[in-house]
């Protein structure tokens, strides 16, 4: 049968400092011995100039990602990049973090796990369903606002706790967007002592629970919630509602203060068992042309040099 070799990018990060960056690891006297077994491997990964793989079975075996929803148009523009240079498809499911790898513990099939926080891809990988868990990017919370409410961001929380102002986030457990709100509700109690009560009760977790609304093609979900006024003023990440504004005139977008500010680390496993095409798909995520293309969604992309 015909075979096709294809090469992995030569901006793939394979560099013991660029695969310290990615895992936030300690310099090098405090790294633990495992570290250098994990770079070997991983830069072995990376380094492999040519893969042989067979053109029919590429054509019906997809790489199978399953990912955070807020990384839907950054990866969505990755994943083609990635077919283009390699000819290897990607079959995407993008949805709530959580759920996602509830399902992968479950046994659903899946190869390469791109999630909304940490916790979850370690969780795969304790369980031994997925490798090492890498930082490739980074997010914040933000309040996308509707139009004409005043709100700046030393008044978003009186905002927030005002019982006449709609408060939207999304389900935490399900969604890591839900459980960075509810970090945000912890840190507004510090501020103001009965915060943490008041905006759990009133916070209407609109997005990410299995009945949870969808929003049409070319629009996002949290835009729609806010210009239809199920919400005042929405928690999500700044990602998020920066597409948002774009789609929806009017809305705005404000920073949470530094004593409620949150953030939010992007982790990257390959499932167990997955195929060399998927481990190559997980490296060009973490090249630069990945790195690249998350920037430009505004995420903060951790491997990109300074």
């Amino acid at each position: 049968m015909p075979r096709l070799r294809i090469r992995l990018s030569s901006s793939a990060p394979t560099s013991d400092s660029a695969i310290a960056t990615a895992f936030g690891s300690p310099g090098p006297a405090a790294r633990p011995r495992w570290w250098t077994t994990v770079c070997l491997g991983l830069a072995l990964s990376a380094g492999i100039i040519f893969l042989a793989m067979d053109t029919s079975a590429k054509a019906s075996e997809p790489v199978l990602l399953h990912a955070a929803g807020s990384l839907r148009s950054a990866l969505t523009e990755v994943a083609s990049a990635f077919e283009a240079a390699s000819g290897q498809k990607v079959e995407a499911r993008y949805g709530p973090s959580g759920t996602l790898k509830d399902e992968i513990a479950g046994g659903t099939r899946a190869e390469v796990f791109a999630s909304a926080n940490m916790e979850h891809p370690q969780a795969l990988a304790t369980a031994g369903k997925g490798g090492p868990v890498v930082l490739f990017a980074r997010n914040r919370l933000c309040a996308l606002v509707r139009p004409g409410l005043a709100v700046e961001p030393a008044t978003l929380l009186d905002r927030m706790l005002d019982p006449n102002v709609k408060l939207g986030a999304s389900t935490p457990r399900a969604d890591p967007s839900g459980d960075y709100a509810w970090e945000t509700f912890r840190k507004a109690d510090k501020v103001k002592p009965g915060a943490f009560e008041a905006l759990e009760k009133k916070a209407l977790q609109l997005t990410g629970g299995p009945n949870a609304p969808t929003a049409p093609p070319g629009r996002t979900i949290y835009g729609l919630l806010v210009a239809e006024g199920k919400a005042d003023i929405f928690l999500t990440y700044c990602t998020g509602a920066l597409e948002a504004q774009k789609q929806n005139a009017g809305q705005q977008i404000v920073a949470l203060p530094d004593e409620l500010a949150v953030g939010a680390d992007y982790g990257l496993t390959v499932v167990t068992r997955a195929s060399p095409q998927a481990y190559q798909f997980a490296m060009f995520i973490l090249s630069l042309n990945g790195q690249r293309a998350l920037a430009t969604y505004g995420f903060a992309a951790p491997l990109l040099p300074p």
